[in-house]
């Protein structure tokens, strides 16, 4: 039998993997991501004139086992209805029997990428966002697992989304709404790891993730993450307030670790606001410099004034 060429099987594979939507309201335009469990296509919304994204499972790694985790990471994103973080719009299954769901379309750059040419302040404010939709999340006792700068995305107009919850793990139920009713469904609570269990990026997981631990992964877990997405973001050689939060945040310890991811915020704003982090001991030398750092401009004023008062008295003198 003759070898197709690679060109031809890539086709074959994506029209096989491309998505049939019962009705006629969603259109696939394009594959825009694959991840290890789904591939997400640019989508027209024929009902409200719009793109947006629509995630299936791929073809070849259909099963009840993964279908169930796609449909848990819809809800979960459902339920998390938070600025930072991306909403769904509609659920549903495709002729062939794989699950997909569809939400906001989103577009912008990497953070990573947005790194490289912002400021150094403008980093550790996108930085605060994400902290800001992870910690809510943790409120309603979701833990995400895999926090990296690739699933991080900002805006044009500077907004910040959260990513890729397909490892999510739901650690509690979470806060009750008005009239008692759970924010995250009971139905989901169930966690689909084991024990043993590896999920995670290497270099972003936390050693308990590393490990297999699922039973001691917790919003810890994520703050060890997000230490290490703050480490690859400030470069190699950041200041040292910002490498002791870094530490911290990273501990291989728990215990030793910031308590929860507003403890690390926290952190991040006193030093953007320019006073002593927790994490970190200054030296002398260190307060004089920080405290130039914060009072920089009126330091300057002053100082021009007397020097101009000095030149105009030598001046007077002369």
């Amino acid at each position: 039998m003759t070898d197709l060429p690679d060109e031809v099987l890539a086709h074959l594979r994506s029209v096989l993997d491309s998505p049939e939507i019962p009705g006629d309201r969603y259109l696939p335009l394009e594959a825009i991501a694959q991840g290890g469990m789904g591939t997400i296509y640019r989508t027209h919304d024929r009902t409200l004139d719009r793109e947006v994204a629509l995630k299936v499972l791929r073809a070849e790694l259909s099963g009840d086992i993964l279908a169930e985790r796609l449909r848990r990471e819809a809800r979960i994103l459902a339920r998390l209805e938070h600025p930072g973080i991306v909403p769904v719009h509609d659920a549903g299954m495709l002729a062939d029997g794989r699950v997909f769901y569809v939400m906001k379309l989103v577009r912008g750059q990497r953070l990573d990428e947005f790194a490289s040419h912002a400021t150094r302040n403008d980093v550790l404010r996108a930085f605060l966002r994400v902290c800001e939709a992870v910690g809510f999340a943790h409120a309603e006792g979701v833990v995400h697992r895999d926090l990296k700068p690739a699933n991080v995305m900002v805006g044009a107009f500077g907004e910040v989304l959260v990513l890729d919850w397909g490892i999510a793990r739901l650690v509690r139920e979470g806060r009750e709404r008005a009239g008692g009713e759970s924010a995250v469904p009971r139905e989901t609570v169930a966690d689909d790891t084991s024990s043993g269990t590896v999920l995670g990026t290497f270099g972003f997981m936390a050693p308990e993730q590393a490990a297999g631990a699922v039973d001691r992964v917790d919003g810890r877990s994520d703050v060890y993450s997000l230490g290490a997405v703050l480490r690859q973001l400030i470069g190699p050689a950041p200041p040292r307030p910002l490498a002791s939060i870094c530490d911290r945040a990273s501990a291989q310890l728990r215990e030793e670790r910031y308590p929860d991811v507003a403890e690390l915020a926290a952190e991040v704003t006193r030093y953007l606001d320019g006073v002593p982090v927790q994490a970190h001991r200054e030296s002398p030398l260190e307060r004089v410099g920080r405290a130039y750092l914060k009072y920089q401009t009126p330091i300057i004023l002053v100082l021009s004034y007397l020097a101009m008062r000095m030149l105009f008295l030598l001046w007077r003198d002369r």
